[in-house]
């Protein structure tokens, strides 16, 4: 592969969701989710200067909660009023170790932090829209304003925060990569046969993105 030669002026790295809730031991825990922490923090050292974060931030008894829903079981999908929803394993509590960005996160070069799902009746994967693809968390209008034009993805989930992220961005205008290295999925089973990963991945293929290793990036 061609490598890319990452520009201080017009790309960021975009730190998806990485906290403690989503790793081995945590509410949410996402296979290797954790790997993904040494990744982030070469990128962070010697490739990128700029760089914004997202956070889980939900509240006590959030509605992707499936113990709001008697009766209703984790990963179970439910009907909401903005849409289809996954209800999850109580996590990311706010205020909580689970929900702070990783400790051995590097953040010395994160000048943004995003929280979302932090509004109790409506969930959010990606750091620009919640879930029901119309409340903006803001960052497409900070991005604009730095004059970003690529952003280069890294964190948990792959296949919903990481993965709605990217959509969204390509929406917006940005050209998008992931890096493979630097993400882990969940990897829940969907009624074709196949995995959210699988899905997720064939769709953001579809959309443009580019799928990158960390070592294809040349920094400074």
């Amino acid at each position: 592969m061609t490598r890319i030669a990452v520009d201080q002026n017009k790309d960021m790295l975009g730190v998806i969701d990485v906290q403690p809730t989503f790793m081995e031991g945590g509410e949410l825990p996402v296979p290797d989710g954790a790997a993904v922490v040494p990744v982030i923090n070469r990128l962070l050292h010697h490739r990128f200067r700029n760089a914004f974060a997202t956070q889980d931030w939900h509240p006590p008894h959030h509605s992707s909660f499936a113990s709001r829903h008697p009766g209703r079981e984790p990963y179970e999908q439910l009907a909401m009023p903005y849409g289809p929803q996954i209800l999850w394993p109580d996590h990311a509590i706010q205020n909580t170790p689970g929900a702070a960005l990783h400790p051995a996160l590097d953040q010395h070069r994160i000048e943004i932090i995003i929280r979302k799902g932090w509004r109790p009746e409506i969930d959010s994967y990606s750091a620009f829209l919640e879930n029901d693809g119309r409340t903006s968390t803001g960052l497409k209008g900070i991005l604009r304003d730095r004059s970003i034009e690529r952003l280069f993805l890294a964190g948990l989930a792959a296949d919903f925060c990481v993965a709605w992220s990217a959509r969204h961005a390509v929406e917006f205008g940005f050209q998008v990569f992931v890096i493979l290295d630097g993400v882990r999925g969940i990897g829940l089973p969907t009624p074709d046969g196949a995995d959210t990963i699988i899905e997720a991945h064939a769709e953001l293929h579809r959309l443009g993105v580019r799928f990158i290793r960390s070592d294809d990036l040349d920094g400074y």
